[in-house]
């Protein structure tokens, strides 16, 4: 008889002692805070043994999941967490950055609309669909979306060069040259927004532009990027 109470107390002590669902939570996301993603998804996966429906945890998880470039696993994770509470806009917003990830323009933008109806204050929502819509060459939309983003905070280097990409796409290099020019004047290292300024300005106004293009074109090769070279041979030596 002393054996089995023995054995019942050291049962219930154990029981007592096993973490709740939020102290796994706190683990879990200081192990995200630390970038120890397996381990992070470790105490998320025990906190959902105890309830299932944590969306909050699910979307930990799958941003977990995300952060190891382990796109395609984090989808379903996120699915999970939206229909455990479709009323917040994180799921919605990390489902479409995994799909853009994927080149699934299509379903991201589909999620950006979501994210972007529950809460229109999240403006990274902007430029991320942005991007996907240039990915299905919506190009005018794109636009709209790049603006957006601009309207907040107008010294983003990458908005503006994609905001040129899309004008380029869109039949406006004049717009594209004034974007893509902010885009180098903010960040003077990207060899890529250089390339597509000088390619723009000699394809729209040729001999016109043709110093300050062969210059661009220059300056994108000085920065590792190859492909300027069979332009700078054609046309500026």
């Amino acid at each position: 008889m002393r054996n089995l109470l023995s054995l019942a107390l050291v049962a219930l002590v154990l029981f007592s002692c096993s973490p709740s669902e939020e102290e796994l939570m706190k683990a879990g996301i200081e192990k995200m805070d630390s970038q120890a993603w397996n381990e992070a998804i470790g105490y998320f996966d025990r906190a959902l043994e105890q309830n299932p429906a944590n969306a909050t945890a699910l979307n930990a998880k799958g941003v977990a999941l995300f952060q190891q470039e382990k796109f395609q696993e984090a989808i379903p994770v996120f699915t999970l967490a939206v229909e455990a509470d479709s009323s917040v806009y994180k799921p919605w917003f990390n489902r479409a950055n995994a799909n853009l990830e994927l080149g699934n323009f299509k379903e991201a933008v589909s999620d950006y609309n979501m994210a972007n109806g529950l809460d229109p204050a999240q403006t990274d929502i902007y430029y991320n669909r942005g991007l996907a819509l240039l990915g299905m060459e919506e190009y005018e939309d794109a636009i709209l979306d790049f603006d957006a983003a601009l309207q907040v905070n107008p010294n983003q280097a990458l908005v503006y060069f994609n905001k040129g990409k899309a004008q380029v796409g869109n039949n406006d290099p004049l717009g594209a040259m004034e974007s893509l020019t902010n885009a180098v004047n903010l960040d003077g290292r990207n060899a890529a927004a250089y390339y597509l300024l000088g390619v723009t300005r000699m394809s729209a106004l040729g001999e016109q532009e043709k110093e300050a293009g062969c210059a661009d074109l220059k300056m994108a090769l000085s920065l590792g990027y190859t492909e300027a070279k069979s332009w700078i041979e054609d046309f500026c030596e």
